[in-house]
Protein backbone atom coordinates (compact mmCIF):
# COMPACT_ATOMS: atom_id res chain seq x y z
CA UNK A 1 0.00 0.00 0.00
CA UNK A 2 1.57 3.31 -1.01
CA UNK A 3 1.79 5.71 1.80
CA UNK A 4 -0.85 8.01 2.61
CA UNK A 5 -0.14 11.63 0.96
CA UNK A 6 0.04 14.22 3.39
CA UNK A 7 -2.77 17.16 3.42
CA UNK A 8 -1.69 20.62 2.50
CA UNK A 9 -0.47 22.35 5.57
CA UNK A 10 0.84 25.40 3.48
CA UNK A 11 -1.25 27.92 1.53
CA UNK A 12 1.38 27.66 -1.57
CA UNK A 13 -0.13 23.57 -1.16
CA UNK A 14 -3.04 24.98 -2.14
CA UNK A 15 -2.42 27.07 -4.80
CA UNK A 16 -1.01 26.57 -8.63
CA UNK A 17 1.48 29.03 -8.61
CA UNK A 18 2.17 31.76 -6.27
CA UNK A 19 4.44 34.27 -7.21
CA UNK A 20 5.50 37.88 -7.23
CA UNK A 21 6.66 40.40 -9.37
CA UNK A 22 7.41 44.32 -9.63
CA UNK A 23 4.43 46.78 -9.94
CA UNK A 24 6.36 49.52 -11.32
CA UNK A 25 10.10 50.48 -9.45
CA UNK A 26 8.31 51.47 -5.73
CA UNK A 27 5.46 48.30 -5.45
CA UNK A 28 5.70 44.56 -5.19
CA UNK A 29 2.69 42.67 -6.55
CA UNK A 30 2.09 38.72 -5.46
CA UNK A 31 -0.49 36.76 -6.81
CA UNK A 32 -1.97 32.95 -5.31
CA UNK A 33 -3.10 31.35 -8.17
CA UNK A 34 -5.55 28.99 -6.40
CA UNK A 35 -5.95 24.74 -7.77
CA UNK A 36 -9.82 25.24 -7.35
CA UNK A 37 -12.68 27.27 -5.43
CA UNK A 38 -11.99 25.88 -2.20
CA UNK A 39 -8.50 26.68 -2.05
CA UNK A 40 -9.84 30.28 -2.96
CA UNK A 41 -11.61 30.98 -0.44
CA UNK A 42 -8.97 30.07 2.11
CA UNK A 43 -6.86 32.42 0.14
CA UNK A 44 -9.52 35.13 0.08
CA UNK A 45 -10.81 34.53 3.20
CA UNK A 46 -9.86 37.96 5.70
CA UNK A 47 -10.16 36.49 9.05
CA UNK A 48 -6.96 34.09 7.81
CA UNK A 49 -5.38 36.55 4.95
CA UNK A 50 -5.86 40.13 5.21
CA UNK A 51 -3.61 43.29 5.35
CA UNK A 52 -1.84 42.60 9.09
CA UNK A 53 -1.44 39.05 8.10
CA UNK A 54 0.75 40.59 4.86
CA UNK A 55 2.50 43.57 7.13
CA UNK A 56 3.72 40.93 9.63
CA UNK A 57 5.17 38.54 6.86
CA UNK A 58 6.82 41.89 5.24
CA UNK A 59 7.56 44.02 7.89
CA UNK A 60 4.86 46.85 6.23
CA UNK A 61 2.36 49.10 6.82
CA UNK A 62 -0.71 47.42 7.36
CA UNK A 63 -2.44 50.62 5.60
CA UNK A 64 -0.54 50.61 2.86
CA UNK A 65 -1.75 46.46 1.70
CA UNK A 66 -3.60 46.49 -0.97
CA UNK A 67 -5.64 43.32 -2.02
CA UNK A 68 -8.04 42.03 -5.03
CA UNK A 69 -9.73 39.19 -4.79
CA UNK A 70 -11.12 37.58 -8.09
CA UNK A 71 -13.36 34.66 -7.73
CA UNK A 72 -14.16 33.95 -11.46
CA UNK A 73 -9.90 33.30 -11.91
CA UNK A 74 -9.72 31.47 -8.28
CA UNK A 75 -7.16 34.58 -7.67
CA UNK A 76 -5.88 37.14 -4.84
CA UNK A 77 -3.20 39.93 -5.92
CA UNK A 78 -1.73 41.41 -2.96
CA UNK A 79 0.07 44.90 -3.21
CA UNK A 80 2.47 46.66 -1.03
CA UNK A 81 5.18 49.47 -1.35
CA UNK A 82 8.87 47.87 -1.66
CA UNK A 83 10.86 48.96 1.55
CA UNK A 84 13.48 49.85 -0.87
CA UNK A 85 13.01 50.72 -4.44
CA UNK A 86 13.81 48.53 -7.26
CA UNK A 87 17.66 48.83 -8.27
CA UNK A 88 18.29 50.84 -5.04
CA UNK A 89 21.76 50.70 -3.51
CA UNK A 90 19.98 48.07 -0.88
CA UNK A 91 17.79 46.08 -3.80
CA UNK A 92 18.28 42.48 -3.38
CA UNK A 93 15.76 41.22 -5.18
CA UNK A 94 15.49 43.61 -8.13
CA UNK A 95 12.62 41.61 -9.74
CA UNK A 96 10.78 40.89 -6.54
CA UNK A 97 10.79 37.91 -7.70
CA UNK A 98 11.53 35.51 -4.28
CA UNK A 99 9.03 37.96 -1.75
CA UNK A 100 6.46 35.26 -2.91
CA UNK A 101 8.43 32.97 -0.47
CA UNK A 102 6.72 34.22 3.12
CA UNK A 103 3.09 34.23 1.30
CA UNK A 104 3.30 30.49 0.07
CA UNK A 105 4.87 29.39 3.04
CA UNK A 106 1.71 30.60 5.18
CA UNK A 107 1.10 27.98 7.10
CA UNK A 108 -2.49 26.82 7.21
CA UNK A 109 -2.97 26.28 10.32
CA UNK A 110 -2.29 30.09 11.26
CA UNK A 111 -6.05 30.60 10.14
CA UNK A 112 -6.31 29.91 14.08
CA UNK A 113 -3.84 32.16 15.07
CA UNK A 114 -4.08 36.05 15.95
CA UNK A 115 -1.69 37.74 14.03
CA UNK A 116 1.53 38.53 15.39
Amino acid sequence: MPPEKPGPTTLGDLAIEVRSKNAGPFWVTMELFMIDADGYRTAADPDFLNEDVVARLYAVDPQSVRFFRIPALNTVKISFPRRVSQGGLLDRDMHAGQHHVPLASLLLDDRAAPPR
